[in-house]
């Protein structure tokens, strides 16, 4: 599709044309035939060009729209057991999955190795209950599953990528947007996974 329009940097003024970075679009391997099996086949895919801000989402922008909607994201609400059967009861409380760096090798088959999931992390306790995001507000909001962030970019005015946009923007082929020939809509960078090293 080509770029006919300046982009709407959003509703809720949260960054300005300079914040975007224009992907030309084109086509790239998608996938790999080496790792996940879910990643295979390795196959050709074709994206238009596209509009994407330049940054992850902050906790400061994430913050503005929890603040302003009154949104609790999937890791802060009370998981329902008919979604979880065979959880155990002490699992079943609002929480996310926390890296865990390895003392050594371990099994790369099972992420317990290196994920655990932690009572009380979420976006605003990355690490846990007892931590907090105080002093980072311009690190990437992290604990935010997709449908926290669709809710985020249906609120800023914008669209995620699709998983297509998000590999084929990620290796850097981005231009400083300088004319006004972008869509309409432009996408958001995905949060950050639910993961927090710091």
């Amino acid at each position: 599709m080509p770029q006919t329009a300046t982009p709407d940097v959003g509703a809720h003024d949260l960054g300005t044309l300079a914040d975007l970075v224009s992907i030309p679009g084109g086509s790239f391997r998608m996938g790999s035939d080496d790792h996940y099996p879910e990643e295979r086949p390795s196959h050709r895919v074709t994206v238009d060009p596209f509009w994407i801000e330049r940054t992850p989402v902050t906790n400061e922008m994430f913050r503005r729209f929890a603040v302003e909607t009154g949104y609790v994201t999937f890791a802060e609400r009370l998981p329902d057991p008919a979604m979880y059967p065979g959880a155990k009861k002490e699992l079943l409380h609002p929480g996310s999955l926390v890296f865990a760096r390895p003392s050594g090798p371990v099994d790369q088959r099972d992420f317990h190795n290196w994920w655990k999931y932690v009572l009380g992390a979420d976006w605003r306790h990355p690490r846990g209950p007892n931590s907090l995001i105080k002093g980072r507000d311009q690190h990437p909001v992290v604990h935010v599953a997709y449908e926290d962030a669709a809710a985020y970019a249906a609120w800023a005015g914008r669209d995620l990528p699709t998983e297509a946009e998000w590999e084929f923007a990620a290796p850097g082929r981005i231009s400083r947007p300088t004319d006004s020939t972008a869509p309409r809509r432009s996408r958001v960078f995905r949060p950050t996974a639910t993961a927090s090293t710091t």
